[in-house]
């Protein structure tokens, strides 16, 4: 879809309302939903971040995504596909920590994005982070510049295919008791993107594409 054509419409979420875990449990885990359940302390007590699912043209004006590949390190999201993003410092509201943690990760200035919507908290038992996800947007092609401390990779997700429903498949994963269970995931530029990021990336699909109706 070309970049005009998609502000156009991306307009319209403003005024939409939020599917929350209509969507998110779509691509949720089986066990997610009793879990959740068991963590009402954990989450009230959890460490705060926020990520941005950021929008723009690249060089042809076709509409893209920007994902991260996090570096592999001794934690729970090592190499793991994600949005830019990160935890509150103090002071800071869930947008303004989405903005600098994006503008550090992937070096697109905070000044240059429009905040479109924010989504639906999401809480991470794993890490124990209770996260605000925000759809964000440039309309000039940015200039990227990684973090590398932080960041493996940038996945450039074009638009039409995160779209489309043939993306959809799964990953089996070993629970820390060692069951394997089989969960939804997206494959992406050839990557399997799975778990929270899944979730909230299903929220951010049905937001768009009741936007373009």
């Amino acid at each position: 879809m070309k970049f005009e054509s998609f502000l156009k419409s991306i307009v319209k979420i403003e005024n939409l309302p939020l599917p929350a875990e209509t969507s998110q449990f779509k691509m949720s885990p089986p066990y997610r939903a009793d879990l959740i359940k068991l963590q009402a302390k954990r989450i009230a007590n959890a460490r705060k971040s926020a990520v941005m699912a950021l929008f723009y043209p690249n060089a042809e004006g076709e509409t893209y995504l920007i994902l991260i590949l996090r570096k592999t390190y001794k934690g729970v999201h090592s190499a793991q596909v994600g949005f830019p993003g990160g935890k509150l410092e103090a002071n800071e509201t869930n947008k303004q920590a989405a903005l600098r943690e994006t503008e550090e990760e992937i070096g697109v200035e905070q000044n240059t994005i429009t905040v479109l919507k924010e989504l639906t908290q999401m809480y991470i038992p794993p890490s124990n982070f209770y996260v605000k996800p925000f759809i964000g947007i440039v309309d000039k092609t940015p200039e990227f510049i990684k973090q590398n401390t932080e960041v493996e990779a940038l996945l450039e997700v074009k638009l039409s295919d995160f779209l489309d429903e043939k993306i959809i498949t799964t990953k089996t994963v070993t629970l820390a008791n060692g069951l394997k269970v089989s969960v939804p995931a997206y494959r992406l530029n050839n990557h399997l993107v799975w778990g929270a990021t899944a979730m909230m990336l299903s929220e951010v699909k049905d937001l768009l594409k009741a936007s373009f109706k």
